[in-house]
């Protein structure tokens, strides 16, 4: 009984998750716009979340170099650690740990606030106002994320490859004119464009996932705590599950 109780609650999640996507992308062309409320959430999401996805960047392109050298020097091919490692944050790591990061910080935001605007009937007074809250709630902050998830991306790929960079050239002795020049020879403009796609998606799921949980989040204000943490959990599931079926894709596309 309580497995299929559990089945149950993930069909309908992923159900809701399904309906919700629906309806934001019915509610896009609907006026009003809400520019003013995509822009205040670009800076929300963005620039106050920079700092933990380039702080992630620049140690995971240290570690991946500090951990490739070692082994590549048995091979005597150290001077391949510029492509090693950007062919790992580019394509992989650096949208899937913006997404984790930036996600989890970024939903758990939109469910507490979108959960205290339920508990307190601030979203019961929208509709009855008349107020298509689905527009002026959720399609700002997906429309949001669509366009900061990628350039968060971006600014992680940079700051990842320049600190492998920096600890492949005085920490293994690699050539830095090496580094560059493999790097740019081996990395295609599909690889950074794979990482940038799989950003746009990792971006508008994550937002659906804090919007969802928020808008459904039951049992007062201890109810809405369940709901945040469960949030954290379901973002990073929902990348690294997503992140796989992407990379089929991808693969099929352009490789």
């Amino acid at each position: 009984m309580a497995n299929a109780g559990y089945l149950r609650s993930t069909v309908e999640w992923y159900g809701g998750i399904g309906l919700l996507t629906t309806q934001v992308a019915r509610n896009l062309a609907l006026p009003p716009k809400y520019a003013r409320l995509v822009i205040q959430e670009i800076e929300v999401m963005g620039v106050r979340s920079a700092g933990v996805a380039l702080v992630a960047a620049v140690f995971t392109g240290m570690v991946l170099a500090l951990q490739s050298g070692v082994n590549m020097a048995r091979f005597g091919a150290e001077t391949y650690v510029g492509p090693l490692v950007a062919l790992s944050i580019l394509r992989e790591l650096g949208p899937v740990l913006t997404a984790i990061l930036v996600g989890g910080k970024v939903a758990s935001g939109i469910t507490a606030e979108l959960g205290s605007m339920l508990v307190t009937e601030q979203i019961d007074a929208l509709r009855s106002l008349g107020v298509n809250y689905i527009k002026r709630l959720v399609v700002p902050r997906v429309l949001a994320a669509l366009i900061v998830f990628p350039l968060l991306t971006v600014l992680a790929d940079g700051t990842g490859l320049l600190g492998g960079a920096l600890v492949a050239v005085f920490e293994r002795g690699v050539d830095w004119y090496a580094f560059w020049n493999t790097t740019f020879y081996w990395v295609t403009a599909r690889d950074f464009f794979a990482g940038i796609t799989k950003s746009v998606f990792f971006g508008g799921l994550v937002t659906l996932v804090g919007c969802y949980n928020g808008l459904t989040s039951t049992g007062g204000t201890e109810g809405l705590g369940r709901a945040t943490t469960a949030t954290v959990v379901d973002v990073a599931m929902g990348v690294i599950v997503s992140d796989f079926f992407l990379t089929k894709l991808l693969l099929i596309l352009f490789w």
